[in-house]
């Protein structure tokens, strides 16, 4: 009897540490925290207040948010890539004045001849018992 192998399902899902939240929403939310505890640190109250709200917005955004179904980080990325692309690519190759005057003096080649074929026999051996078959023996080559 043939080993039976378990196949592994959802592996686009990833792993759940702390109830609904990954591991990957875990690590952003660490580093917010600890952004934000270095902006307590340095900032005055005001400041601190202003980039810890800009801070805490951008680490759940980048953590929970998800666009079409994926990810905000892998959205983001596709759009910086979208964005600095050019939207139309054009090919404009211009000739300088050199590669005219090469072109217009070099040689055409001529295309080699095409090979020579040898013509179709008009009756095949294969052909035949083909057409034997197909009649159910009523054709017969030989006669």
């Amino acid at each position: 009897m043939p080993e039976k192998f378990v196949v592994p399902q959802f592996i686009d899902a990833e792993d759940k540490i702390l109830g609904p939240i990954t591991v990957r929403q875990f690590l952003l939310c660490l580093g917010a925290v600890f952004v934000i505890f270095i902006e307590y640190k340095i900032l005055a109250t005001v400041y601190f207040v202003l980039s810890a709200a800009v801070t805490g917005i951008l680490a759940g955004t980048f953590a929970f948010m998800k666009v079409n179904g994926q990810p905000f980080h892998i959205f983001f990325v596709n759009f910086l890539q979208t964005s600095f692309r050019p939207n139309m690519r054009v090919w404009n190759k211009e000739y300088n004045e050199a590669e005219l005057r090469a072109f217009i003096k070099s040689k055409e080649v001529p295309p080699p001849p095409p090979p020579v074929g040898k013509s179709r026999p008009e009756s095949t051996r294969l052909r035949d018992l083909a057409l034997t078959v197909n009649t159910g023996g009523v054709y017969n080559a030989e006669e």
